[in-house]
């Protein structure tokens, strides 16, 4: 693999982001995933629980793709 090819450090912050995604993306389809860590399925765990308690608790989507997708602008 030549590493030469790309140039990295000319690519802006949501274009690196979006590289990195893909290069996961392309390993998670590879291995079918990765499986948790312990802390990981936890975490998980501990947000669930709070989505039953409170299903109308934190932001919708909509919303926090808004806020994402706005500090990549700015960033960008």
């Amino acid at each position: 693999m030549r590493t030469t090819d790309l140039d990295i450090a000319k690519l802006s912050l949501a274009e690196r982001i979006q590289l990195a995604e893909d290069l996961w993306d392309s390993v998670a389809a590879e291995t079918g995933g990765l499986a948790l860590t312990e802390a990981q399925a936890t975490e998980l765990d501990h947000r669930l629980a709070q989505l039953a308690r409170d299903p109308e608790g934190g932001d919708a989507w909509e919303v926090v793709r808004g806020r994402i997708q706005e500090r990549l602008d700015k960033a960008g």
